[in-house]
């Protein structure tokens, strides 16, 4: 999922209903948030905070894609004023342009809210009567291009932590009229699934949000079928991606901070008991970062 950026400046000392958990600097917490706040994490996402506890990240992440999910739920976009959006320029490397004519079959409920940097179902090669697990499936984009691709003897599973996302993409489905789909409530560093369920593990920008890479590519393993694959789109750092960039909590709620370099990257899917290690850039997403194409086999 792409980086989210405030609608309103950080300099405001207040914000709407909706948006409150996410668009107060921290210092400006409890005029916005009311004083019972002032320990929790509303706000910190705003301003310069520069923790990277897992538990942390994972708040103001869910914070953010609740916001945008309910924008368009009721009707609006990932612009409306009390939402995170896109901005023009961020729009050009994230979203929904980077699917072609793909998303053309799908309700524009299921494209508008698409935040990724890729497009993965065109690149794991799926085939009929395949399982398909998305990670972080956010409005169901890729969920459905995969169900509709291994047809109705597949299966397609998302897999999300927001209860938004999760209302929207159920009704991104029903639109579609796609049958062979389970929606799953959970966290990508603790799959809810059995070992050895799938045959492909997919995902578009979501990995580099975790707190805890190491996990998410250990889990995306462990219910990988022998034989399986992993084929993700998500961004890569850069080697000297610089101290400040890496710790602004702000961009961890997109794609960019959190990313891995490359060799991070290779090792990690190494130690989870992945070969056959391939990633290859396809786009630049900001100075230090660019978006990649990851894939691996399970022995």
């Amino acid at each position: 999922m792409a980086e989210l950026t405030e609608a309103t400046e950080t300099t405001s000392s207040c914000c709407s209903t909706e948006a409150q958990a996410t668009c107060c600097e921290p210092t400006d917490k409890a005029a916005c948030c009311g004083e019972s706040a002032s320990g929790g994490s509303c706000g910190c996402s705003a301003g310069q905070g520069t923790t990277t506890d897992a538990d942390d990240v994972r708040e103001a992440v869910r914070a953010r894609y609740a916001a945008a999910a309910t924008s368009v739920a009721e009707g609006g976009s990932c612009c409306d004023s009390n939402a995170s959006v896109l901005t023009d320029e961020e729009a050009a490397v994230f979203g929904a342009g980077l699917y072609g004519t793909d998303g053309d079959e799908l309700p524009d409920s299921a494209t508008m809210v698409s935040l990724g940097c890729g497009n993965p179902t065109a690149v794991a090669a799926l085939e009929e009567g395949e399982t398909v697990l998305d990670l972080g499936s956010g409005g169901g984009i890729d969920v459905l291009l995969s169900a509709r691709r291994v047809g109705p003897t597949g299966k397609a599973y998302g897999l999300d932590m927001t209860d938004e996302m999760l209302a929207l993409a159920r009704e991104n489905q029903h639109k579609a009229g796609v049958e062979n789909v389970e929606w799953l409530r959970g966290e990508i560093e603790a799959i809810p699934l059995p070992a050895e369920t799938v045959d492909v593990v997919i995902s578009n920008c979501v990995i580099n949000l975790s707190g805890d890479k190491p996990k998410v590519l250990a889990e995306a393993a462990r219910v990988l079928k022998p034989g399986g694959r992993f084929a993700v789109s998500d961004v890569i750092a850069d080697e000297d991606m610089d101290d400040a960039t890496k710790a602004d909590m702000r961009q961890f709620t997109g794609c960019i901070a959190g990313a891995l370099t490359r060799r991070e990257f290779e090792e990690a899917l190494a130690a989870a008991g992945l070969t056959d290690i391939e990633i290859t850039e396809t786009h630049r997403v900001h100075d230090k970062a660019g978006s990649a194409i990851v894939r691996a086999r399970k022995p």
